[in-house]
């Protein structure tokens, strides 16, 4: 349970040097460099913002590439690909990669470019079929469709946006313009939603047909031909299986790229460290000879860190103490049981340097919460064999991962141990099992401690109880701070009073009979602990009403302030009752695996009745697992967030960010290159 020290570091070494220091510090991941403040007008800063957007241009390429393939042939994916992690890389195939990068990028553009001709090809396959749609209902047409007539005669070539029959179109038309009497009207096509029409009259006639047809909703073809439709349909289809050929063609020819995937892949990675490091150079002050690098490095790797840069190159590296005023990256160093809630913490937010690292004793209640709310031995031996699985099965994991991995098998392992105290595994099965199928009414899982379902009004005391417990531990940690500062003053006045306070109510709220009522279970103090608890009581609160408002020098605002610091009971209150949440989601989670027990044994015994049970018992558990695990995390961090950190918590820490590898798809398993 402690931040981790940090020094200062500055590293002074000769220019000529500075690609293999900035690589050897990117390998070692030890060191989060800074930029260089510094006066001197003798070092200058380099600006290396065209190298990166180059190499992050060339990140992205490689990357857009290897996607491009991977979508034509598709690497073979598991259910646990996120588990898998980073694959490794000798520094053979490192140095290949490298030699052949140029090479490698070329190839790049060609996926890219043979990938944009493949879609170009399939636009244009589209607009063929489009065109050829367009034909057909004019496919008995046997004059091309941009024929307007004979020197004496007239033609109109178009369609209505409806369905007309030759009666009707003859009728509209008499209606429309009644002196028009010869022409000639052939339907060449009809649907619901167009008729197709072909006009033919004597030119002396051709402005009047016009205007009459318009009226009726007349238009032309879009796209008309100089061949007939069916010439044109034929020129379309020799067209479209060109263009088929062509695409298939484009096609084979980017599958048999494929072997280049973790090629793109390497390069992505290798441009991503190349932009990383001259992001860094940025920050470095640079002399004709000579360069700067200050940082921070954690105070457990300088030594070694000092050791390893000066055998290898003629440099000076100075590590000091960071000022009492500086913004430190803040790095936690827990136990291997504390160290998986850190990505909780840090969700929330980091400590600051003058803060206390919570996270051993977040964590202590994390698991416990996390079982009380999820509470059944199936379920936890589920969650546990899961993981272990996972973390044995797959050891290139990302830490992160590794570290939620591990959290969630600690609570798995909590969840199994309060599943056993109240006797629930996946709910009632083992009683429902043995009845419906065995004919055995006397074997069950029963309690170690009670059963909740039986007796909720217990678990809500107890919920209550380990609520006050968190908080307590809250404030424990908000004295120990002050302590720790040399403020004893202050774990009286903000911390110690309020354990008074709150826990004399609740010793007194214990011993009434209202307790007894709701509880089942009457609490008898002897007297004189109850006179203890009343003079904690009022000790803490007056504490509270003289030095809730300290601040302040003005006596009047001094009372009013102490009177509303006061006033905070009923938040203590409301954060206590918080807790019956450790009932509400526990209760949720028997009740409803009860019921799925019970609708899988309404199919009786025998054949039918065991497949029908163990298909509603799969499905049902797995819901119910799924859905109460997620609520028990959510509400087991917003007790953590609310009503623990709360107390005592200031945060606004960041996080320690060393210059390393960040790669998105290889490990070195060479740490020399």
């Amino acid at each position: 349970m402690a931040i981790v020290s940090m020094k200062r570091v500055n590293i002074y070494a000769m220019r000529e040097n500075r690609k293999a220091i900035l690589e050897a510090l990117q390998r070692r991941g030890v060191i989060e460099v800074e930029k260089l403040d510094i006066g001197d007008k003798l070092y200058k800063f380099e600006n290396t913002y065209q190298q990166r957007q180059l190499f992050e241009k060339n990140a992205e390429i490689s990357g857009t590439a290897f996607k491009i393939l991977n979508g034509y042939v598709p690497s073979e994916h598991s259910v646990f690909q996120s588990l898998k992690g980073k694959d490794d890389i000798s520094v053979e195939d490192y140095y290949t990669f490298v030699n052949d990068a140029p090479e490698i990028m070329r190839m790049a553009y060609e996926v890219i470019n043979t990938d944009k001709e493949i879609s170009d090809i399939k636009a244009e396959i589209i607009a063929i079929k489009n065109q050829m749609e367009a034909l057909v209902p004019w496919s008995k047409l046997d004059v091309p469709m941009r024929f307007r007539g004979t020197p004496t005669t007239s033609c109109f070539i178009g369609s209505f946006p409806q369905l007309k029959t030759y009666d009707d179109i003859v009728a509209e038309l008499a209606e429309k313009a009644p002196d028009i009497d010869s022409y000639s009207l052939e339907v060449i096509s009809e649907s619901s939603n167009q008729t197709c029409v072909f006009f033919l009259c004597h030119k002396s006639i051709e402005e009047p047909l016009r205007n009459a047809l318009l009226e009726m909703g007349f238009s032309k073809p879009m796209h008309p031909t100089k061949r007939t439709p069916v010439e044109k349909l034929k020129i379309l289809i020799d067209r479209k299986k060109d263009k088929e050929i062509e695409l298939e063609d484009k096609v084979n020819y980017i599958k048999t790229l494929s072997g280049m995937k973790n090629a793109f892949r390497f390069i992505e990675d290798y441009y991503i460290m190349r932009a990383d490091k001259y992001a860094i150079i940025e920050n470095l002050g640079n002399s004709k000879r000579v360069f700067i690098l200050t940082g921070y490095v954690k105070e457990s790797d300088a030594e070694e860190l000092e050791d390893v840069l000066t055998s290898k190159y003629c440099m000076a590296i100075e590590f000091e103490d960071p000022a009492e005023d500086e913004d430190i990256p803040i790095a936690l160093d827990n136990s291997a049981l504390a160290a998986p809630v850190e990505g909780v913490l840090e969700t929330y937010s980091l400590p600051n340097r003058h803060e206390v690292d919570p996270t051993a004793v977040m964590a202590f209640f994390y698991y416990v919460f996390f079982g009380m709310m999820f509470s059944d031995a199936g379920y936890g031996l589920m969650m546990t064999l899961g993981c272990v699985f996972a973390l044995h099965r797959f050891p290139k994991m990302s830490e992160g991962m590794r570290k939620s991995l591990k959290m969630f098998m600690y609570c798995g392992i909590s969840t199994m141990f309060w599943g056993f105290m109240f006797g629930s595994f996946f709910g009632d099965a083992v009683s429902v099992i043995a009845t419906t199928f065995f004919g055995k009414t006397n074997i069950a899982f029963h309690a170690l401690w009670f059963s909740p379902v039986d007796e909720p009004m217990r678990l809500f005391m107890y919920s209550l109880g380990f609520g006050l417990v968190h908080l307590f531990a809250g404030l424990a940690v908000l004295a120990y701070k002050n302590i720790k500062d040399g403020h004893f003053d202050y774990a009286v006045y903000d911390a110690f009073s309020w354990m008074l306070l709150v826990g004399g109510a609740v010793l007194n709220v214990m011993s009434l009979d209202m307790y007894a009522d709701i509880s089942g279970s009457p609490v008898h103090f002897p007297p004189h602990v109850l006179t203890i608890a009343g003079i904690a009581m009022a000790l803490g609160a007056i504490i509270i009403l003289i030095f809730a408002g300290r601040s302040s020098r003005n006596p009047i605002i001094r009372f009013m302030k102490g009177l509303y610091g006061l006033y905070g009971i009923s938040g203590y209150l409301s954060d206590i009752l918080s807790y019956s949440r450790l009932l509400a989601l526990g209760l949720a989670t028997s009740v409803v695996a009860n019921v799925f027990n019970q609708i899988g044994s309404m199919f009786g015994g025998g054949v039918v009745g065991a497949i029908a049970f163990t298909l509603v018992f799969i499905v049902g558990h797995s819901l119910n697992m799924g859905i109460n695990a997620l609520g028990a995390y959510v509400h087991t961090n917003r007790l953590q967030f609310v009503e623990f950190l709360g107390k005592f918590y200031e945060g606004g820490g960041r996080k320690f960010n060393p210059f390393k590898i960040n790669s998105k798809h290889y490990n070195i398993i060479k740490e020399e290159i």
